[in-house]
């Protein structure tokens, strides 16, 4: 007769073949690729043992094919929560050394629930990515696991923060669920994506490209947007989500946590009355205004790669997290184009969802003109960027440090689209354009019939300047709350976000709006 002991003997062995995995020579191979298996990866991850597992002993029970002879604990995802720094994180990781971490009914619905977890605690949910999509020895019932996971990773949007990180490859339909979360990591080498892959891609337009050039770290991070973070190696990859998971929220109803500053308000920065030329045609770079601003000059740039011309990052200011959004001169003169206003406006809006006030430094001398970005449709997209500022309550605040011309002035978070505080250094040049473009437009005539007209466009161009774009021109007209000595930028955006951290706004009453695309 059985006892008890026996019992729990019987699970010890069963518990430790679950953790173990299915054989190590799957461990061997997968180690041989430079990739840690599921549960060294969730250690990297978590403090150290706050693990707690759910449905460890779970197996799939589908037949056919031979599936019914193999039927592994774990059915290739591994979930459960812990902690990181302390604080209550959701994650699942893919065992690709079972059934190459691929999706079936078992395995998604492992998922399902630990989603369903995530968003009724209110808590951060991080997924381990390494699986070959959807397991085909299931059929249907696989996709419709992905669709289970597609509807969750839609109703957490915004509610609690979500974090893909790609550590293998993904392809298919399965691409969609990390492109519908927060944040996307890569790993060089080891992690691709795509929705078709090279051997189709060559079959159907006869290119011919390996899959880390289609679907790629690099690829993504770069080109096409898709990934807002890129490493060489899984372990420092994992400590960058560690810190990211620091500067937000638990959920939509909490603001970001709190530090006591290292780095005194009122710091001067006199270092920035070298760092920013007064002359709008000099460039430099903003990283180092950023650096100058915040506090230690720490802050974690999100999509550091794409649209080079923005700048977003995360840091803190007093203590308290804030999102930056800045325009870049050192690329492309800081202009804004298709892929700039897209990068700005996911960006504004991860910030309202989540409780992040944000500061917008502008220098911008307006959108790109030509062909391709109308064709490409600039209007949408930088009206994308509007909808994002202009749809935001959490506290706003903008400085324009020097050029703020024409449409692209007003969308980067003016007054008039509601900042609830603009400032502006005496260097600022806010006009509907260029003085030498303005006084082409105006004094075309007067310069065509002169003498000597480029004497006269001169003379046209300093009239202009001196009338309408002068540094206290818009601050006489309340269009700024106050021009600022640039070394007191920190202390001024210190004060104001300290007194911003009760503001409370509320949209009108609606099921959602309708932004464009």
């Amino acid at each position: 007769m059985s006892t008890t002991r026996a019992r729990v003997a019987e699970l010890g062995v069963i518990r430790a073949a679950a953790e173990r995995g299915p054989s190590e020579k799957a461990t061997e191979i997968q180690r041989a690729k430079g990739k840690l298996t599921a549960r060294e990866r969730i250690d990297v991850l978590l403090d150290e043992g706050s693990f707690h597992e759910v449905e460890p002993l779970r197996r799939h029970r589908a037949t056919g094919f031979g599936l019914e002879t193999k039927r592994p604990y774990t059915d290739g995802v591994i979930t459960g929560w812990g902690t990181v720094h302390g604080r209550m994180v959701f994650v699942y990781a893919h065992d690709f050394r079972i059934f190459g971490g691929a999706l079936g009914e078992a395995h998604a619905t492992k998922i399902h629930k630990i989603m369903d977890m995530a968003i009724a605690a209110g808590a951060p949910l991080v997924s381990l990515n390494d699986g070959a999509g959807a397991r085909i020895q299931e059929g249907v019932s696989a996709l419709s696991g992905y669709g289970g996971i597609f509807r969750r990773n839609t109703r957490a949007s915004g509610v609690i923060p979500q974090i893909s990180v790609m550590l293998g490859p993904c392809a298919g339909g399965a691409a969609y669920a990390p492109a519908l979360t927060d944040f996307v990591f890569m790993v060089r080498e080891t992690s691709q994506m795509f929705i078709t892959g090279p051997d189709v891609v060559q079959a159907v337009t006869g290119e011919q490209i390996t899959q880390n050039g289609l679907g790629g770290a690099d690829a993504h991070a770069e080109v096409s947007g898709v990934a807002h973070f890129a490493y060489d190696d899984e372990q420092t990859c994992l400590g960058e989500v560690r810190y990211l998971l620091t500067l937000l929220p638990r959920n939509n109803r909490e603001t970001p946590p709190a530090v006591a500053p290292g780095d005194r308000a009122d710091r001067s920065g006199t270092a920035l009355l070298d760092l920013v030329p007064a002359d709008g045609n000099l460039s430099y770079d903003m990283h180092r205004v950023i650096e100058e601003l915040v506090d230690e000059g720490e802050s974690l740039e999100v999509h550091e790669l794409w649209a080079t011309n923005i700048i977003c990052v995360l840091a803190r200011l007093g203590g308290q997290v804030v999102g930056i959004v800045a325009n870049q001169p050192a690329s492309l003169a800081g202009v804004l184009d298709i892929q700039a206003s897209q990068k700005a406006a996911r960006f504004v809006q991860m910030c309202d969802a989540f409780n992040i006030p944000i500061v917008t430094l502008v220098d911008v001398p307006g959108f790109l003109p030509g062909v391709a970005q109308e064709h490409g449709g600039i209007i949408r997209h930088g009206a994308q960027l509007l909808y994002a500022y202009c749809n935001a309550t959490v506290p706003r605040i903008s400085v324009i440090l020097r050029k703020a011309y024409g449409g692209a002035y007003i969308v980067l978070d003016s007054q008039s689209i509601g900042a609830d505080l603009t400032y502006a250094w005496p260097t600022n040049e806010i006009a509907v354009m260029g003085a030498e473009g303005a006084a082409n437009v105006i004094f075309r005539r007067q310069i065509a019939e002169a003498d000597d007209p480029e004497a006269m466009r001169a003379r046209m161009v300093k009239e202009y300047r001196a009338e309408l774009m002068h540094p206290y021109y818009a601050a006489e007209r309340g269009l700024v709350d106050d021009v600022i000595d640039p070394a007191e930028t920190r202390q001024v955006l210190v004060s104001a976000l300290a007194m911003l951290r009760t503001k409370h706004a509320d949209l009108p009453s609606r099921k959602h709006g309708n932004p464009p695309m």
